[in-house]
């Protein structure tokens, strides 16, 4: 079972490398049909990618349009944002407050389905400046995705960002 989410992590990296050009580590085959999850995987790459615009356009309502309408998100510092139009509102201030348009890089990702409609991806990523730039000192973060599959639809439910501090 983990060789699979193995594969299917480095399938998902492959495609969200695709989509916002992103560097990937390792790449092997683009799908894993022997789980069928090649459409979820799909999927969540999208909602990635569309969450990543947002961020980079400091687009509090496009960022929370990941996430379904009962959704919770936990940001790094421990503020609990709760609601689609309460993650829009919360968002929406941080971008407007506290931080400069960046870019979001995925570092390594796991992706584990806990049922035919409910999975799990657990994040590492970081902030850069520029596209291909490195990361921007000190913005490494793990993050847990609780991902929803309703009426045939894959969105996020539940968001845990963490920031990563260096000890020693």
């Amino acid at each position: 079972m983990r060789k699979h989410r193995h594969k299917a992590a480095i399938a998902l990296a492959a495609l969200v490398s695709t989509l916002t050009g992103s560097a990937v580590a390792s790449a092997e085959p683009a799908a894993d049909t022997a789980t069928g999850r090649h459409a979820d995987l799909t999927a969540f790459a999208r909602i990635l990618a569309d969450q990543q615009a947002a961020w980079f356009a400091e687009d509090g309502a496009g960022f929370a349009a990941t996430f379904w309408h009962d959704a919770d998100l936990v940001t790094f510092n421990g503020d609990h944002l709760s609601t689609r139009d309460g993650i829009a509102t919360g968002m929406q201030y941080y971008f407007d407050n506290f931080m400069d348009p960046t870019h979001i890089r995925v570092l390594s990702e796991e992706v584990t389905f806990a049922g035919p409609n409910l999975a799990v991806i657990v994040r590492t990523s970081c902030l850069l400046i520029e596209p291909d730039a490195p990361c921007r000192e000190d913005s490494e973060s793990a993050n847990t995705n609780v991902m929803v599959k309703k009426w045939g639809r894959w969105l996020q439910q539940s968001f845990q960002n963490t920031r990563k501090f260096a000890i020693g």
